[in-house]
């Protein structure tokens, strides 16, 4: 039972349903009072424990599906004795003659009950055979399968298990053979070899769908996490959508703590007294001072040309995936002219409303001071003590004026200026670049490159918070 479990939840997390410790343990009581006796049963009652959302709730339920494939219990006695009648036959329902090797007439029965074809064993004998050969799989360390190249590896590995060895070693022993008799002997245990490949095939791609995809899925995130924003290919978009998703939700997890701290050490006299004003004033319960913490106020202004769209898709996904803690969050895109993106973010689907900002707003040369003057004109309340404008681009504005003036002023109004530069700072200041100019005015300048760049940089923002 436990094997079976700690096997299930590690399918699980691979899939990506997030089983803590705790709901580990509540699982395992689900399933000592719930038992296998009832399949539904137990999906339902492992889903309540498990799934915290509607999709992990069906990752559980295809994950359970795929895991609980295999009935583990014995042939009825029915079968048993269809079983028995049928003794003596091959899967095509030809005579089997015995080879005088148990272990040969073992994989020659199992052989047989595995295909389906082996009689009126039907699928009591047919359940068993691939619990016996899931059991050899176990055995063989199929678990840890990883790609999918790994599979011939792992079903030779689990035939060895099942004593594939002394079928193979009469097989060739017969072939060398030229007598009639050896060679139709030599066609039934090439047969039964072959349907006993497909049989562990199935096993380790059911593995590989469990344990391997899901790892394979988690190395090339990894990879694609790593790589130049810019380097990103249609191809990596799903893979990135999902792990950008995975990354908001754990900075979302992370900054929405308790909106107060305490002040350590600093007692409120005053409150203290009157929270005992029933003991005489006697200091039973003590009453801290504490420090309420600013809601994030986000004021992101990001470049849109060309060479920096990538970054920008991504930025605004990260922020936008973490609504229930950014609350407060003001969108303007530009290039030489800054645009209020707040309706096509609000009217439209994320990818659609990306598109339409993309081929709208992001057409002619960059310019930097343009955009700061629009925002001073029509969009300077938003900036206040308690927003971070967050700047996303790389510096050039093709030597147009930079209005160092406005950026100081929008500085000074800010709670803080962060810079997401989208080049290396070996070649901030060169040609029209004007990062170095800006950067004396930010509270803090990162240089941006991949997803893992991003988070980290939003983590930074919302650590102020």
């Amino acid at each position: 039972m436990e094997r079976a479990l700690n096997g299930f939840i590690r399918a699980l997390r691979l899939a990506g349903v997030e089983a803590s410790t705790a709901e580990t343990i509540d699982a395992a009581h689900t399933l000592a009072l719930v038992g296998y006796e009832s399949r539904d049963a137990l999906k339902a009652s492992l889903g309540l424990v498990l799934a915290k959302s509607e999709t992990e709730k069906q990752l559980h339920d295809e994950v359970f599906d795929r895991y609980f494939q295999v009935a583990e219990a014995a042939p009825s006695p029915a079968a048993q004795h269809d079983d028995d009648s049928e003794e003596g036959k091959t899967g095509d329902g030809a005579p089997e003659s015995t080879s005088g090797d148990p272990r040969i007439d073992a994989l020659m029965a199992l052989a047989a009950s595995g295909d389906g074809q082996g009689g009126g064993g039907g699928a009591a004998a047919s359940d068993q055979a691939r619990a016996q050969i899931n059991r050899a799989a176990t055995e063989a360390g199929a678990d840890e399968i990883r790609f999918q190249t790994q599979t011939s590896y792992y079903v030779q590995r689990t035939l060895e298990r099942l004593g594939i060895q002394a079928l193979e070693a009469r097989l060739v022993e017969l072939l060398n053979q030229s007598t009639s008799a050896a060679q139709a002997e030599a066609a039934q245990l090439g047969a039964a070899r072959d349907r006993l490949r497909r049989m562990v095939r199935a096993v380790i791609d059911q593995r590989y769908e469990l344990y391997g995809r899901p790892a394979t899925e988690q190395f090339l995130t990894e990879v694609a996490l790593e790589k130049s924003l810019a380097q990103i290919s249609n191809a990596d978009m799903p893979r990135m959508k999902v792990a950008v998703a995975r990354m908001a939700k754990r900075l979302a997890v992370k900054h929405s703590r308790r909106q107060r701290v305490q002040l350590k050490g600093q007692l409120d006299i005053r409150r203290t007294l009157r929270a005992n004003a029933g003991r005489d004033g006697v200091p039973f319960d003590l009453v801290f001072r504490y420090k309420r913490r600013d809601k994030p106020k986000i004021v992101a202004v990001c470049d849109v040309s060309g060479s920096v769209s990538a970054h920008v898709r991504f930025l605004l996904l990260f922020l936008y995936a973490m609504n229930q803690t950014v609350t407060d969050l003001r969108t303007f895109a530009f290039s030489n002219a800054l645009y209020d993106c707040e309706g096509p973010l609000e009217r439209l689907p994320f990818e659609e409303a990306m598109a339409h900002i993309l081929r709208e707003y992001g057409g002619g040369g960059t310019d930097y001071g343009a955009a700061f003057e629009t925002l001073e004109s029509d969009y300077w309340d938003e900036i206040t003590k308690r927003t971070t404008v967050l700047i996303l681009g790389d510096g050039r504005s093709n030597n147009t004026p930079p209005r160092l003036d406005l950026f100081r002023e929008m500085a000074d109004r800010a709670k803080r200026v962060v810079w997401l530069c989208t080049e290396a700072p070996p070649r901030w200041g060169t040609g029209d670049s004007y990062m170095l100019k800006y950067a004396p005015f930010c509270t803090h300048v990162a240089h941006v490159a991949t997803v893992t760049d991003l988070e980290r940089a939003v983590d930074e923002v919302l650590e102020a918070y």
